[in-house]
Order: C-alpha cells, then structure tokens, then sequence
C-alpha cells in the first residue's frame, strides 16, 4: 500500500468519526431541547389549571355580602393578563421574564385576595370556598415541582450544549442558551394576615 492510500483512508476514518460525533451531538441536543419544550408546557399546563380555579373562587367571594369588590376586580384583571402570554415552545429570556411579570401579579392578587378573606368567617367556613383553596394549594404545589423539572430539564441541555465538542456544533446549527425559570424579587414574602 502506498503512502497516499493510507493517508486518504486516515482522513477518512477520521471523517467518519468527526461525523458520528456530530450526528450524535445534534440527536442529543434535539432531544434535550424537546425535553426542556415538554417541561415547558407541563409548566403551562398547570399555570392554567390555576387560572382556571380563579372564576370559581372569584363566583364563591362574590356570594359574600359585601365583600370588597376591587380586590376581585384585580384578581379578574389579573387572570386576564395570564391568559394573553401563551407561547408555542420554551420561551426565550424576554418572554419568560413577561410569563413571570403575568404570573407574578396574578399571584399577588390572590394573595390579598385570601388576606381579605380572613375578615369574612363566614365565607372561610362554606364548604365550595374550603374546597377552592384546598385546591388552589395543591396548584401552587404543582406549580413549584414542575418550574424545578423545567430548570432541571433545562440545565441538562445547557450543560450538554456548553461541553465540547458539542459547543461548536450547536453554535453552528443555532441551538442557544435556554432561560431559567428564576424567581421575581418579593415572590417568596407571605402576605401579612392581620385580625
């Protein structure tokens, strides 16, 4: 054999290997990114089933006789503004930062919500409002475990999309940093309940 016939095998060997390398780079990354898309929506999923206990907490407050009516109308206006940030896949940084800003403020509103609840023993007492907020906590449960599978499933792929030689691959075929779900300052104050 000569020298050039082993050279043009080399290259080749090392052709294949490069391009098994990469095929299997770009099928992990594909994945890693469904997961985190699949997190993502499980994430979704459970946000909405909390905004769908809000009318049936809001019909139940309303019964009580003269309850404070603002604080509906910015649990109602609240909701409203959750339900106009949707998104098809995992958001870019922006966009998850406008899904807090929309949760957050949700959130909020039924904090005081429930502190102005406090004042109505009588409401507190109905069965269909014990239920709501039983419900209601076991949402926001939910809520917690999977914002954690979303950031995990999303540091899984950062991690892999960092390493190299995957880096290079994914820098090439536009695959990019994910946001974490992170946080917003004052989230983890509970509100003040004064008798």
């Amino acid at each position: 054999m000569s020298k050039g016939t082993i050279g043009c095998g080399v290259l080749i060997v090392i052709g294949l290997a490069l391009l098994g390398t990469g095929i299997t780079s770009y099928n992990r990354l594909v994945e890693l990114e469904e997961g985190v898309d699949s997190a993502w929506s499980q994430v979704e999923n459970v946000y909405q089933r909390r905004a769908d206990l809000v009318p049936n907490l809001v019909a139940t407050v309303k019964g009580a006789k003269e309850f404070e009516q603002d604080t509906l109308t910015q649990v109602v206006e609240a909701r409203a503004k959750v339900g106009q940030v949707n998104f098809d896949q995992a958001p870019d940084a922006g966009q998850l930062e406008q899904f807090e800003a929309a949760q957050s403020q949700l959130s909020s509103a039924l904090s005081r919500l429930l502190v102005v609840v406090e004042r109505y023993p009588e409401l507190k007492a109905t069965e269909a409002f014990r239920d709501l907020q039983a419900q209601l906590e076991g949402t926001e449960n939910r809520i917690a475990v999977e914002r954690r599978r979303f950031n995990d499933a999303t540091m899984n792929y950062n991690k892999t999309r960092r390493r190299f030689p995957t880096v290079l691959l994914a820098s090439i075929m536009g695959f990019g940093d994910k946001p974490y779900f992170k946080a917003s300052e004052g989230a983890e104050e509970p509100p003040k309940v004064e008798f």
